[in-house]
This record gives structure tokens, C-alpha cells and sequence, in this order.
């Protein structure tokens, strides 16, 4: 059951004990993701797609913040605005027993705001370390996957976040497969077996 407000979208029980949230990526909106809940995990988990804040500038779609040029103005709010919003969501579930999951910006943004945060784990799909960006001596596992062949955000980009991570002592591998810019089918089977470990639902 697919349950939708104006700013994110729901798949499984409300008063479910565990949580997937997504972060699409820009241009994208909250529906691009939201397949993925089915795939991932099992209908005992909730699953939110968030909704960017911002339109997009050439047509449909949102993103978190301007891309094109990037605007690293802009991010201080981002940040904070989804910081709030996953407080918010903890008050039904808590972060504890919530697994943050992005794609591109969306990996992006999972990466800054989720790594300061006490989430069960963080999944960034083709993401990228925002400027300035350094990751908590103390944060969740963090899984991150990237195409060799990426013509958007270079697969460099998945590389220093995983080296940054190491080097805080973070709990991380990093997931490479032959293509562009997506999240590839070959790398869904061990994405679900991460976020089913992370919620303590295997099997």
C-alpha cells in the first residue's frame, strides 16, 4: 500500500519497526526510487521516499540544492532541512532502526546529513563527497555503489568517499560494476543483503 503526502511517499506499515528512507537524485522526484523498497526489503519494513524541496531549474523533477552551476551556498539549508525531516521520521521509527539510502545528489545528501547521524546504516549510489565534507570518527556503516563507466559524477568520486571513510575508521566497501550512471541489477542482491544486516531482518 502506497500511501503519499506533498512531500514524500510510503510503501508498508506505518507503525513498522524498521525504515528505508530514499533520496532521489536531481531532476528526479520521490517516486524514482520508491521500486526499490520492494526489492530491498521484505513488507515488514516502511519505506519513505522524500520528496526534494527544491523545483528543478529546466523543467520537472526537484533537487536538493542548484547543481548547475553548483551552489554550495545553498547546502547549510539542505542540510538542515532534511536533518529536520529525519528527526521528524524518527519520531515513529527511531534512527537506530532506520537505513538511509541515495542516488547521485540524493547520495550526496545521504552521505553528509546521515553521517552525523545514528542511523543503522547509509547506502550512496553514485554519490559524491560535497565540499568540505568529512565524515564522523563515530558513524553508521556506510555501503557505497558506482558505475566504472559513470559519464555524471565520475567513479573517482565514490573512491574518496570510500578512502575518507577508512581513514575515520568507518565500517565501508564500496560496490563497482560495468556502467553508467544507475543503480545497476547487479549490485541489488548485496544492497538488500546490507539494509536487511543494518535492520536486523535477514532471512
Amino acid at each position: 500500500m502506497t500511501s503519499t503526502t506533498p512531500d514524500q511517499l510510503q510503501l508498508g506499515p506505518s507503525d513498522a519497526p524498521q525504515r528505508l528512507v530514499l533520496l532521489h537524485g536531481w531532476g528526479a522526484d520521490a517516486d524514482d526510487l520508491l521500486d526499490l523498497g520492494n526489492l530491498l526489503v521484505g513488507p515488514q519494513v516502511n519505506v519513505v521516499a522524500l520528496r526534494a524541496p527544491e523545483p528543478h531549474p529546466y523543467g520537472s523533477g526537484r533537487q536538493w540544492y542548484d547543481l548547475q552551476p553548483i551552489d554550495w551556498s545553498q547546502l547549510p539549508a539542505a542540510r538542515e532541512a532534511l536533518r529536520l525531516r529525519l528527526e521528524t521520521l524518527a519520531g515513529s521509527v527511531p534512527l537506530a532502526n532506520t537505513v538511509l539510502l541515495g542516488f547521485s545528489q540524493g547520495g550526496a545528501m545521504a552521505l553528509d546529513v546521515g553521517s552525523s547521524l545514528p542511523l543503522a546504516g547509509i547506502v550512496a549510489c553514485s554519490g559524491y563527497p560535497h565540499e568540505g565534507w568529512q565524515p564522523a570518527a563515530l558513524q553508521p556503516p556506510v555501503l557505497l555503489s558506482h558505475g566504472r563507466e559513470d559519464p555524471v559524477v565520475p567513479f573517482a568520486a565514490s573512491e574518496e568517499v570510500q578512502r575518507r571513510l577508512e581513514q575515520a575508521g568507518t565500517k565501508t566497501a564500496l560496490l563497482a560494476f560495468d556502467g553508467g550512471h544507475t543503480i545497476d541489477a547487479s549490485v541489488l542482491p548485496h544492497i538488500s543483503a546490507f539494509v536487511r544486516q543494518s535492520l536486523g531482518t535477514m532471512g
